[in-house]
């Protein structure tokens, strides 16, 4: 049976409805970081300026809260990547005993928020010393998300069949070979989906290195962002949009 207009009609006014939803707050973020006088209304600027952009860049603690954030980023998700890759190949090839459980256990582990093992991981930090420590930092976001990592990389591995690893054998190729030359090349596209996603996720983390960092200069881009919330409420909304 066809969709008469009325149906048509309203689904179109729903999707836009939705559309706007999403992009009104890309909008905002774009024309507020070029007003002077940018507020939390969408409204349109009475002066277009580059001032805000200027002044993020310009500030030295952002340039190198930036510095701080992409290197904590990169190593944690080639850290992930890797250990995943890896961990993900017995998973996929071999018949583990309790794999099954193991499995479960994984998929526990990537619901579980990281800020339900705070307390003890920070004891533990002040206990070793790595507090206000970068690869502190790293350590724990790179062990937080190697079980997503995990299970990310054994449903792609799994699409995989093991008869082109058969062959690889045959030739004489070991198993990492076959992992860096056959696997790893066919499954390219998982391995940036961990990759990006594991980015994504520490770029934009905030509370970790806020706990776990006390020194301004180790803060990452997601912290120095916090100095545009002022006291009683005051918010910078022009370079905090830039």
């Amino acid at each position: 049976m066809g969709i008469n207009a009325k149906t048509k009609a309203f689904h179109c006014v729903l999707l836009v409805i939705i559309a706007l939803a999403f992009v009104l707050p890309l909008i905002w973020l774009v024309v507020a970081s070029l007003d002077t006088n940018a507020s939390q209304a969408l409204k349109w600027p009475t002066q277009w300026t580059l001032g805000n952009y200027a002044d993020v860049i310009s500030n030295e603690g952002n340039r190198r809260g930036f510095g701080i954030g992409l290197e904590i980023s990169l190593i944690e998700s080639a850290i992930v990547t890797l250990v995943s890759l890896l961990a993900a190949y017995p998973l996929s090839r071999y018949n583990l005993c309790y794999k099954k459980q193991f499995m479960y256990v994984i998929l526990f582990m990537t619901s579980l928020p990281m800020i339900a093992v705070i307390v003890p991981v920070y004891k533990v930090f002040l206990s070793f010393g790595f507090l206000n420590s970068i690869p502190g930092v790293i350590l724990y976001l790179s062990a937080s998300g190697i079980p997503y990592g995990i299970w990310l990389m054994k449903n792609f591995m799994d699409t995989i069949p093991i008869s082109l690893e058969e062959a690889a054998w045959v030739d004489g190729a070991t198993t990492l070979q076959s992992i860096r030359k056959v696997v790893a090349p066919l499954m390219f596209s998982g391995i940036c989906v961990v990759f990006i996603y594991t980015f994504s996720g520490s770029w934009g983390n905030f509370f970790i290195p806020y706990i776990l960092l006390s020194s301004p200069d180790k803060m990452p881009a997601s912290v120095i962002l916090y100095q545009y919330f002022g006291q009683h409420g005051a918010i910078a909304y022009g370079p905090l949009a830039a």
